[in-house]
């Protein structure tokens, strides 16, 4: 076969996967939104997602909208992310972050928490939580970053429907509460309200890990069940966008499918608790390029 019919037959020739690119091209190239380095099969997946819910028979169509639709940009965007989480979700890495890590972080007189990717805010709320039961809440401050727009607003609003509140309370307990998770909500007409006090020092902010820069100098970040939907040199990208937000000896939380080995920054980090998935950044660092 030669290989003009070798390109003609390609898998990435398909109609639906130039659609998928030329829709790409367009949310990056008119709104910066770049999801490009993502896993291929979860933006095939969302992408439909996006499809269907606006009613577009194909993403030709869809491209169509977006390039023409300002207002339906944010849809999309809802669309093209997972925002999938719970309150204390893995419960075990949550309390290894208590029983491991806060002693650690205590000896600084004040902290600097990053929660990439924070989808509706459960992470946050979690660590925030977290930090007031070992006293250290008035000295953090939280920064919750999201690229969904309307995300970060739940986030912002703290609101979960009292229907996962018992599901949130048994993670709690796993995790190492010491009260009851009741004593940090109000519940009223279907809904569990998070108390203020729990995000009045956080700074809620768009965020996009595949575009933006470092962010602040962190002593913890926690990033969890983000990368799974990135390719190889998205993630590592991020990793050294992680790797050069954290201070020296700062930690890093990834999720329970993720980890540092085979990247190109594994040696900006030391193993801390492999097993919950917590690494720390190393003394000294000569950053890898991604």
């Amino acid at each position: 076969m030669d290989a003009a019919m070798t390109a003609a037959t390609s898998p990435s020739d398909t109609a639906a996967d130039i659609e998928l690119d030329l829709f790409l091209e367009a949310l990056n190239r008119r709104y910066h939104y770049d999801f490009r380095a993502y896993s291929r099969p979860s933006l095939l997946r969302r992408a439909e997602v996006a499809r269907d819910r606006l009613g577009c028979e194909n993403l030709s169509a869809l491209q169509g909208r977006l390039l023409r639709e300002p207002d339906v940009l944010h849809d999309i965007i809802d669309a093209m992310t997972v925002q999938v989480s719970d309150l204390f979700r893995d419960p075990l890495y949550y309390r290894a972050l208590r029983e491991e890590v806060l002693p650690h972080l205590r000896t600084f007189p004040s902290l600097k928490i990053w929660v990439a990717g924070c989808a509706n805010g459960e992470e946050l709320y979690s660590l925030a939580i977290l930090f007031a039961e070992e006293g250290l809440l008035e000295r953090t401050m939280f920064y919750a970053t999201e690229i969904n727009r309307k995300a970060l607003a739940k986030a912002s609003a703290g609101i979960y429907d009292i229907s996962r509140i018992t599901g949130f309370s048994t993670n709690y307990q796993t995790a190492g509460g010491k009260s009851s998770l009741s004593d940090y909500y109000t519940a009223a007409y279907g809904g569990a309200a998070f108390h203020r006090h729990l995000r009045q020092r956080t700074l809620f902010s768009e965020h996009d890990l595949a575009t933006d820069e470092v962010f602040s100098e962190i002593h913890l970040i926690s990033c969890r069940n983000v990368m799974i939907y990135f390719d190889v040199s998205l993630q590592n990208r991020v990793l050294g966008l992680f790797s050069q937000s954290l201070v020296r000896g700062g930690f890093l939380g990834l999720g329970s499918h993720e980890s540092l080995r085979f990247s190109s920054q594994d040696t900006a980090f030391t193993p801390f608790n492999e097993k919950e998935r917590i690494w720390r950044r190393t003394a000294c660092t000569e950053f890898a390029n991604a």
